[in-house]
């Protein structure tokens, strides 16, 4: 069953084409990369499916349902959430609150203690993120693979009535932007792992990267994007040995 259908989509801006008519389809619980140079559209293609941008044409169908025209928040509503090239955390808060702020979102007032909201939920997202021993650290004093950890179990308490280890009720996309990114090898290996782990859950995942060694070997199948349009599709091993990815991309003597 294909989960996710991008048609035609297009994005300029002036006379850059930063998506040139886009298509590609996802099946349910697959983990897919894709990649591609720098400006070849990649997070242009994020913001539209995550709706930070609106595409000019096209079409963006998830789980039969269109997502084009909704808003962040809306899409979250239908199963999307994502993560950004940059660690996007609260800061001031510690480890364990921040998964509390996300998963009391809407429901807090004024008078609540976010101590006291959610922690049993908290727990268990930092568990399967391995954030257990910092929960009470303040955010800011985190390396930034712990940060990058920490992002995405707030991605994945942001869906609706989201808990670890329960059925979803809505089908889950989730969208990484480069989650490897400014990582040493150690902490890339740790965190494409975790990923690996929450495609295997049966969530959808789509996520770019640069670094090779976290998209060959992670991802079930990858898509290269090359100035907004897509010219390659396959198994990793295949677009490994694609003439013009080779030339273009990832080099001659690429090897897995």
């Amino acid at each position: 069953m294909m989960a996710l259908q991008v048609r035609d989509l297009k994005r300029h801006f002036g006379g850059v084409r930063a998506l040139d008519g886009v298509s590609f389809e996802l099946a349910a619980g697959h983990c897919v990369a894709l990649i591609g140079p720098n400006g070849a559209g990649k997070s242009t293609c994020f913001a539209c499916l995550a709706g930070q941008l609106q595409a000019q044409s096209g079409q963006v169908l998830w789980a039969g349902q269109p997502l084009l025209g909704l808003s962040p928040a809306q899409r979250l509503q239908r199963g999307v959430a994502r993560t950004f090239q940059v660690a996007q955390t609260f800061e001031a808060l510690t480890v364990l609150q921040n998964l509390q702020l996300v998963l009391s979102a809407g429901k807090l007032s004024w008078w609540d203690r976010l101590d006291q909201r959610s922690a049993q939920a908290a727990e268990a997202f930092l568990e399967a993120m391995d954030l257990q021993p910092m929960r009470h650290a303040v955010v800011a004093d985190l390396s930034y693979g712990a940060k990058k950890r920490l992002e995405l179990a707030m991605a994945l308490a942001g869906w609706p009535d989201a808990r670890i280890g329960t059925s979803a009720e809505v089908p889950r996309l989730l969208l990484l932007d480069e989650p490897a990114a400014g990582l040493a090898p150690a902490e890339r290996q740790t965190m494409m792992a975790l990923v690996r782990r929450v495609a295997d859950s049966g969530v959808t995942v789509l996520y770019t990267e640069h670094n090779m060694d976290a998209v060959f070997g992670v991802a079930d199948r990858v898509l290269v994007l090359m100035q907004g349009r897509l010219v390659a599709d396959g198994r990793p091993e295949q677009v490994a040995q694609d003439p013009r990815v080779r030339q273009d991309y990832l080099g001659q003597g690429f090897s897995l």
